[in-house]
């Protein structure tokens, strides 16, 4: 007998539909344990090695299969397979070719799971790309492990039953399993959550400088570097970037989610309702922070997609790993290539880096003297390339908080939703100025043509950047840099055009091309 059920393969952040194939024939008169299995179709390893799970997990649910010969095919077959996840369909389609369970409804469902020994289900990655092409391909509904029903159930127009054991699976394609039916309102549950953080700049001591920084990073899309001695705030600043930055959009929500899905990582999280931040170590290898694999995996930069990506201690990173990160932050996304698959994840995030000035981290202190030897200093800054500074607009000098700061007599703070709401005002003004230019939303992806209109400056402001480069030395490029920082400036000022103190600013925040800095 030849039945088909219906599963889905995983490629970047998007799913195809797998028709799984299954084929039984005469008894095989053999005395072994094991059924005639044969499973054809380019399965990987993950997906051969669930002949064992199968078996074990039909015998402790109660279920045996008759002793047949059965073939098994993946279609298409020239796509390569992976995963656990084929489990629940491959066993599924067993069972109704050999006449266990009746054949009905298996053309009205996607499945997908990995079985546990004892036939419970373990969670699967990908499950709401596998949602939208189940809807897609207008099936009714989506069977799959419980745990991963809220991510999928965001899916309108899409039956989403999420179970726990194989027998509650075939409850539900029997149609007695209405009590596993998932459903989650996608709206209502993104405007629940929305910037729901549990970090605030109020929470912050001092440091309005800094403040003022991210102000500018979250208002014209900037990245930023912070370099201060240990115990400044550079990290406490940065995990609270993402909260004054502008309220994720319903759009971006679902497209973060389904990163995240891709990624495993949602942990039953039915939507990603804040921006992210992301914090990898800095013993991370390029593959792991761009993405890749032999079975190519979404990195960190693409997990931080629509938030934040944090580097902390810079200069620590491998050089390797630093100079893969260029091409994605230009082109806001990553192409991983293998030999027969090629496959896109989204990358557009704010970078954050932070750093010791030197090895002991006390060079410029204002208390500590530094202990490094001569010329150490600028080794230890040269070890991020210029390249790389060349997309980084904000540098950044953070001073520990004083004595009397912290312990000053308590006074109205600044919260994030304060902020977050003078940043809103700025971008909309930039979303005004892009309006016909989709691919650019904020000041800092402007290319160097469109900076010479946007950021015109005047006769007494093209002497102040004149004087500013020949006496501070600056290098050639922190000038597109600088104009764009002052342009943000402008905006959170509401001034339509860029004023001396807008552009003064912006030359104060570019420390490290000064020469002879650390030197």
């Amino acid at each position: 007998m030849l039945v088909k059920t219906f599963a889905a393969a995983v490629r970047g952040v998007d799913a195809q539909t797998i028709t799984i194939e299954v084929n039984t024939g005469g008894a095989l008169g053999t005395t072994a344990d094991k059924p005639g299995y044969f499973l054809v179709g380019l399965p990987d390893n993950a997906v051969r090695e669930g002949q064992q799970r199968m078996e074990a997990a039909l015998k402790n649910s109660g279920l045996r299969l008759p002793r047949y010969k059965t073939i098994i095919n993946l279609a298409p077959a020239d796509v390569r397979k992976e995963g656990s996840a084929f489990d629940l369909p491959i066993t599924i389609g067993m069972l109704a070719a050999t006449g266990v369970i009746p054949p009905d409804n298996l053309d009205q469902f996607f499945i997908m799971g990995e079985l546990s020994l004892d036939g419970s289900l373990r969670p699967i990655k990908g499950a709401l790309p596998i949602a939208i092409q189940a809807r897609k391909q207008k099936f009714r509904g989506f069977i799959l492990p419980k745990t991963n029903a809220r991510e999928a159930a965001i899916v309108a127009d899409l039956e989403v039953y999420g179970v726990e054991t194989l027998n509650e699976a075939i409850d539900v394609l029997a149609g007695a399993g209405q009590e596993h039916l998932v459903k989650v309102n996608a709206r209502e549950e993104f405007a629940a959550n929305l910037n729901n953080y549990d970090v605030d700049f109020s929470d912050v001591r001092g440091q309005e400088n800094i403040k003022r920084a991210l102000e500018l990073a979250a208002a014209g899309g900037h990245n930023v570097i912070l370099i201060g001695p240990p115990g400044a705030g550079k990290t406490m600043l940065a995990r609270r970037l993402p909260t004054i930055l502008p309220p994720l959009t319903l759009h971006e929500a679902l497209e973060t989610t389904k990163i995240h899905s891709v990624a495993g990582i949602l942990s039953g999280q039915a939507l990603v309702t804040t921006r992210p931040f992301r914090a990898p170590h800095h013993t991370i290898s390029d593959v792991a922070l761009v993405g890749g694999g032999s079975d190519p995996m979404p990195g960190e930069i693409s997990i931080a997609h629509n938030g934040v990506l944090f580097l902390d201690e810079l200069p620590e990173f491998k050089r390797t790993v630093l100079e893969v990160l260029r091409q994605p932050m230009e082109e806001r996304r990553v192409t991983i290539s293998r030999a027969k698959v090629s496959v896109d994840y989204p990358a557009s995030f704010i970078l954050v880096a932070s750093m010791n000035p030197c090895p002991c981290g006390y060079y410029n202190h204002p208390e500590k003297e530094c202990v490094c030897a001569p010329g150490v200093v600028k080794r230890y800054v040269s070890k991020i390339s210029g390249p790389l500074l060349d997309r980084i607009d904000l540098h950044v000098e953070v001073t520990p908080v004083s004595y009397d700061e912290l312990t000053a007599a308590e006074r109205p703070r600044i919260s994030s939703a304060d902020i977050r709401e003078r940043v809103l005002k700025a971008r909309a003004i930039q979303a005004e100025r892009f309006k016909n230019t989709p691919s650019i939303y904020c000041n800092a992806q402007m290319p160097s043509r469109m900076v010479r209109e946007v950021c015109a400056l005047d006769a007494a402001g093209i002497e102040l950047l004149k004087t500013a480069m020949e006496r501070l030395q600056l290098s050639a490029r922190a000038y597109d840099r600088i104009l764009k920082v002052a342009r943000t400036a402008a905006d959170l000022g509401g001034s339509p055009k860029i004023r001396l103190e807008d552009l003064s600013e912006a030359i104060h925040y570019r420390s490290l091309d000064r020469e002879g800095w650390a030197g």
